[in-house]
């Protein structure tokens, strides 16, 4: 994550984040293995590709997987056509992105993948550009030419605490989250996340 939110002078309750307008603090004891410049597009596809050379700043982690792990992928930023946005140049471009995962899979370091992404426009990443062979499940809150909405939003009912004066969250992710949490209590298989993570 850039990490540019919960100490952001704009927000009203400084080191604290929520995404529901009752919500609790989302931020605290969130691990952030590369914020601010380390936060590009180099680092995301060496992070992916288990390239620790590749890497430039952060904490160096990246993704020691083997050929039975399943890797999960929620990427979250603004999105044009073919391009999804980074907070460091450059962006990262679908055929870029591609690329990466074709390479990822002839490493046979994964069995499954599921690539979430929420940003407008985001499903131009994807459509007829996505190998069928590559064992990855792909879902994107728009399609290629729609925008991706904001939600929790001012005006909007329900509304965020009146201090706020944007949005909490995405309505894509918010609805996943939300479905996932409070309606299924959905709880991971290996609640260590963090176990293909590696210095």
């Amino acid at each position: 994550m850039y990490d540019d939110i919960a100490n952001n002078p704009l927000n009203p309750r400084p080191g604290v984040i929520i995404n529901h307008p009752e919500g609790e603090d989302v931020y605290a004891g969130v691990p952030k293995d590369y914020t601010g410049e380390a936060v590009t597009a180099k680092n995301f596809y060496a992070v992916l590709l288990g390239n620790k050379t590749a890497v430039t700043g952060g904490s160096k982690k990246v993704i020691d997987s083997k050929p039975n792990d399943h890797i999960f992928i929620y990427y979250s930023d603004h999105g044009g056509p073919g391009v999804l946005g980074m907070p460091n140049l450059p962006y990262l471009y679908a055929a870029d992105f591609i690329k990466v995962l074709q390479e990822k899979h002839a490493s046979n370091t994964y069995a499954k993948m599921v690539i979430y992404v929420e940003a407008c426009e985001s499903g131009s990443i994807f459509e007829g550009l996505m190998p069928a062979d590559l064992n990855i499940y792909v879902t994107t809150a728009s399609n290629a030419e729609e925008s991706s909405w904001g939600t929790y939003c001012p005006g909007m009912e329900p509304s965020p605490p009146s201090e706020y004066i944007t949005c909490l969250g995405d309505l894509y992710s918010i609805s996943w989250m939300e479905d996932s949490s409070e309606v299924h209590d959905i709880e991971p298989a290996n609640p260590d996340y963090t176990s293909l993570l590696k210095n």
